[in-house]
C-alpha cells in the first residue's frame, strides 16, 4: 500500500539543502503541501541565502504546492509567525520534521561557552520552538506528526562534538516526554539519527562513503516516521539502505538490603548492576520506579 501525505500540511525545518530538502520533495511528491524552511545560513549558522526558494521551484516544478519560510528556528516568535502563514495558507500543519542545525565543532578544552550555547539554542530549543508552535494546532486537529533529529553523536558520542551531542540526545530526551503528553490527541513524536551525507558530514566520511550515503537514503525511515501509521516515542537509524532502531535500555539490576547500601556494596556488585540479561526498554519514567520497587520486593 503506498503510503500518501494527499491533504496533510507539513513544515520541514533547514530544508534548503541535504535531508531537509529531500524529505520536502518526497513529502511534495506524495502530495503533501510543504512549507520549506531555513534560514539559508552556512554550517556555522553564519549568514542567508535563497535556498528554500529554489526547493519551493523545484516542488512547483513538479507540480507540488509550497511555501518558502526564511525565519530562525532559534526565534520562537519567527515559528509562531510561520505557523500561522502555514495555517492561513493550508488550513492546518499535520506533520513537522525538525531538521534545521549547525555545527560548531572543537574539542571541549578549546570550545568557546558560547558556542556550547549556540548549538544547544538552534537544535534542541529550535526544535522545542517548532514544536510549540505546531502543538496547540495539532491538538485542535487530533492529529500529529513531530520528528526530532538526534545522531550518533548524540546517541553513541564523538570527539569533538559535546555541545552537538548534548542537544542530540537532549532532542531524543524530548521525545521521550512529548509523546507521552501528545498521545490521547493523535500526535505522534519520533527520533532519527541519520547517517547522510551532507556538508554537515562532509569532513567525516571518506570520498567513497560520502557516495554511499546520499541523503535520500534517509528519506524512507524520515517519511515513515511522519506517516498516518507511524509508531510514536521510536528512536531510529537510517542512512545508506540500512536501518536501526536503538532504546535506552534498564538491566534488572540488583536490590541492596538495608544496612547493606554502601558504596562499597556498590562497587562489589558493579558486574550483577550492569549485567544486560533481562534488561527491558521503559516506555516512561514511571517504569523506573517500578521496576525498582518490584525488585525491592523480592520480584
Amino acid at each position: 500500500m503506498t503510503i500518501s501525505f494527499e491533504g496533510k500540511v507539513a513544515i520541514v525545518t533547514g530544508a534548503g539543502g541535504g535531508l531537509g530538502r529531500e524529505y520536502a520533495l518526497e513529502l511534495a511528491r506524495r502530495g503533501a503541501k510543504v512549507v520549506v524552511n531555513d534560514l539559508g545560513g552556512a554550517r556555522d549558522g553564519t549568514g542567508h541565502s535563497d535556498s528554500a526558494l529554489q526547493v519551493v521551484e523545484e516542488i512547483k516544478a513538479m507540480g507540488g504546492e509550497a511555501m518558502s519560510n526564511g525565519g530562525n528556528v532559534a526565534d520562537y516568535d519567527q515559528m509562531v509567525e510561520m505557523v500561522a502563514k502555514a495555517k492561513e495558507a493550508y488550513g492546518g500543519v499535520h506533520v513537522l520534521m525538525n531538521n534545521a542545525g549547525i555545527l560548531r565543532d572543537k574539542s571541549f578544552v578549546k570550545m568557546d561557552i558560547a558556542d556550547f550555547d549556540l548549538v544547544l539554542k538552534v537544535h534542541l530549543m529550535g526544535s522545542a520552538n517548532c514544536s510549540k508552535a505546531v502543538w496547540e494546532t495539532m491538538r485542535e486537529q487530533n492529529y500529529g506528526r513531530i520528528l526530532m533529529t538526534a545522531s550518533s553523536t548524540g546517541l553513541y558520542g564523538n570527539f569533538g562534538q559535546t555541545n552537538y551531542g548534548a542537544a542530540k540526545l537532549g532532542l531524543a530526551g524530548f521525545t521521550k516526554s512529548l509523546y507521552l503528553e501528545g498521545a490521547k490527541n493523535n500526535i505522534k513524536v519520533n527520533t532519527l539519527a541519520p547517517i547522510a551525507a551532507t556538508r554537515m558530514t562532509e569532513d567525516i566520511f571518506p570520498p567513497e562513503a560520502f557516495k554511499s550515503f546520499d541523503p535520500v537514503n534517509v528519506v524512507p525511515a524520515a517519511l515513515f516516521l511522519v506517516s498516518e501509521d507511524a509508531p510514536s516515542n521510536a528512536i531510529v537509524g537510517a542512512g545508506g539502505g540500512f536501518f536501526h532502531a536503538a532504546n535506552v535500555t534498564m538491566t534488572r539490576g540488583i536490590a541492596l538490603p538495608e544496612g547493606e547500601r554502601t558504596v562499597e556494596a556498590v562497587a562489589a556488585n558493579w558486574a550483577a548492576i550492569v549485567d544486560r540479561t533481562g534488561e527491558t526498554v521503559p516506555q516512561s519514567g514511571a517504569e523506573q520506579s517500578m521496576a525498582a520497587m518490584a525488585r525491592l520486593q523480592g520480584q
